[in-house]
């Protein structure tokens, strides 16, 4: 059973949508689309709905309950689709428990509590947590976030869980402290050293608990402004090769104008800037595994657009993207080409010993539909630069985007997710 709205939670109207109607029915349509069992996905139903309290009961035809910034219309509720070649996609969702919480303090207990209700579910320990608590969970806590947590929806109903926390809580002053503190005690005393030294700040830690065959924590770094080089230069600890990321990069971020002066004709990101994913395991002080996170929503006229981008890169590495598109058609039935940002990020991912793959980050919108970018023209395809890539030799590189102009900071919200 999930629980009646609580106190403070109007209760829907007859015929009224909730937020735990609109998220448990995209989360039954996703789990069918990805082969999941009935009794799985309700099982991960009921704890998603569990974790949102009684917020779950709030009718979508009122405002947000806060200004999360997991989504850019506030909803505290994300979807991911992660592909490997030659393997069924991974389906995920990213929840912000104390979504209804204005204070931070407790937004955070709000999600210390659904972490240990799942820790009791499925026998796992939070003693990594529960050691960096003073740092994440001080007594003033600030924004954005106290505690997100990620599952991997895996068929048997038991998945791997994700905890992201706040590195700023202290202030963001504070937040590369808090970061090399937490490593420390976590047994990555050396590991802060290996992360990039260009770092614009960084927006999560992570954690994996529970069912985890190597279990990672992993550190998130902000990139304004960011070229190819960059990228290049910055997975250089990773099994990535520099073509593959520069793929990667440009057909996920679209041939920007150069936006330097002084004759700099650099292509780079302007906008929502990109992020890199550092992850570190068994002790290691060296990263185990490098993520480039690109917010393609940014860089497109609309999802349309995007998913051509996101299939292509599919196509690329010789992943099937119909199961992307069906996915989008679970979360929504509204054209592709009326608003941008269904297809939040695309994610380039790799770690020691795995094939790389790529993520794809599918907002809820239960609260809005962000309109299309009309400064951008309907991109045209293409031809590709036919060189042959590591990811998957002998597959022939994919066609890349037409020149887009990217003049201007985005403005409609200052919202960005990450998983």
């Amino acid at each position: 059973m999930t629980p009646r709205p609580g106190p403070g939670t109007p209760a829907a109207g007859p015929g009224e949508n909730t937020l735990g109607e609109h998220v448990l029915g995209q989360l039954r349509r996703l789990g069918a689309t990805v082969g999941l069992s009935e009794a799985d996905t309700a099982l991960y139903g009921e704890v998603l709905l569990d974790s949102l309290a009684g917020a779950a009961h709030r009718p979508l035809s009122l405002p947000p309950a806060s200004p999360t910034f997991l989504s850019d219309d506030h909803s505290p509720v994300e979807f991911s689709l992660a592909s490997t070649p030659g393997a069924d996609p991974a389906l995920r969702v990213l929840v912000e428990p104390g979504w209804a919480h204005e204070d931070m303090g407790d937004s955070g207990r709000a999600g210390l509590e659904a972490i240990r209700a799942m820790a009791a579910r499925w026998g796992f320990s939070t003693g990594q947590l529960d050691a960096l608590a003073d740092l994440f969970f001080p007594a003033d806590a600030r924004g954005p976030l106290a505690l997100w947590y990620a599952l991997d929806l895996r068929a048997g109903g038991v998945p791997g869980v994700k905890v992201y926390l706040n590195p700023s809580a202290s202030g963001e002053e504070h937040a590369a402290r808090t970061v090399r503190e937490a490593l420390r005690r976590l047994g990555y005393g050396e590991a802060f050293a290996h992360l990039p030294p260009t770092a614009a700040g960084y927006p999560f830690l992570a954690l994996d608990l529970g069912a985890w065959k190597s279990p990672r924590v992993k550190v998130y770094v902000r990139h304004p402004r960011m070229s190819a080089d960059d990228a290049c230069a910055l997975s250089r600890t990773s099994e990535a090769a520099p073509s593959d990321i520069r793929a990667f990069f440009h057909a996920a971020a679209g041939s920007l104008a150069p936006s330097g002066s002084g004759g700099d004709d650099t292509l780079r990101l302007v906008r929502r800037p990109a992020l890199t994913c550092h992850s570190f395991t068994g002790g290691d002080s060296a990263p185990s595994g490098f993520t480039l996170h690109i917010p393609v929503r940014d860089y497109v006229r609309d999802d349309e657009e995007a998913l051509a981008r996101a299939t292509a890169l599919l196509t690329r590495v010789g992943i099937d993207p119909t199961v992307l598109t069906r996915s989008l058609g679970a979360l929504t039935q509204r054209p592709l080409a009326d608003g941008v940002g269904l297809i939040a990020y695309l994610a380039l991912v790799y770690e020691r010993g795995r094939p790389p793959r790529i993520t794809a980050y599918l907002s809820s919108e239960a609260y809005r539909v962000r309109p299309p970018q009309e400064q951008y023209p309907r991109g045209t395809w293409m031809p590709a630069q036919r060189t042959q890539s590591v990811l998957n030799p002998g597959h022939q590189a994919a066609g890349h985007v037409s020149p887009h102009t990217a003049q201007k900071e985005e403005t409609w919200s200052r919202t960005a997710s990450k998983s």
